[in-house]
């Protein structure tokens, strides 16, 4: 009876790879959108626009502050429309993907305002057009931290994998709820606990490695 649990195991992952990597994608092109827009309208800023600002900060907490359970059913009309099923992994990354967005622009915009404002005015000094300023200044200056805050949110999507998983979007999430719990099988419950820390673990790892190397570089060009 527990000559599956590898096959079981195997498949949950795979669709929890899945999910998290285009939900990722998705959410970090959303994310660095938004909180590059927010910091560049920002009082300011350099594309100064408070009403703009105010629109778009209160539409990221509206999301924010959704229960992503609620979020997820309140996206099935959306997702029945553009994909055709609520169910399976594809189905769920377009709400993984909307929820992690709004938490991913407030930490890339936490970041981005941590660049000095002594570079930027450097920059405008030299006659830097605003859109090198975005993605030759604020961007790269940030981009540790950057690294750091995506590392975040991308552990955030993993968790919310688990979630999506106990409605129909498989994953590790699904098979701890239909298989672990609900059939009162401990061994693939635990199982999946096991390989999702892992996951975590490897994600922090990674993301913690990449941000160090590039303050490495910083400093022995410096």
């Amino acid at each position: 009876m527990r000559d599956d649990l590898v096959g079981l195991l195997w498949e949950g992952l795979c669709e929890t790879l899945y999910m998290v990597f285009w939900s990722s994608l998705f959410a970090t092109l959303i994310g660095v959108a938004l909180g590059v827009t927010l910091v560049a309208t920002d009082k300011g800023g350099i594309f100064e626009a408070p009403r703009l600002n105010k629109v778009i900060s209160t539409i990221i907490n509206s999301v924010r502050s959704l229960p992503f359970i609620i979020l997820v059913v309140l996206l099935l009309p959306l997702s029945r429309l553009l994909i055709g099923t609520t169910l399976g992994p594809t189905a769920a990354i377009l709400s993984l993907s909307i929820g992690a967005a709004p938490f991913l622009g407030r930490i890339i915009e936490n970041s981005l305002k941590e660049v000095s404002s002594g570079k930027i005015e450097a920059a405008k000094s030299m006659g830097a057009s605003n859109r090198t300023i975005i993605f030759n200044v604020l961007i790269p200056e940030a981009l540790p931290t950057l690294v750091r805050g995506m590392t975040i949110g991308i552990i955030g999507i993993i968790e919310f994998t688990a979630v999506a998983g106990a409605i129909g979007a498989g994953g590790l999430g699904s098979l701890a709820v239909r298989f672990g719990y609900q059939r009162f099988r401990e061994d693939v419950l635990f199982s999946t606990v096991i390989l999702i820390i892992i996951l975590v673990q490897v994600i922090q790892w990674t993301g913690d490695s990449i941000a160090r190397s590039i303050n490495k570089k910083r400093y022995k060009f410096e």
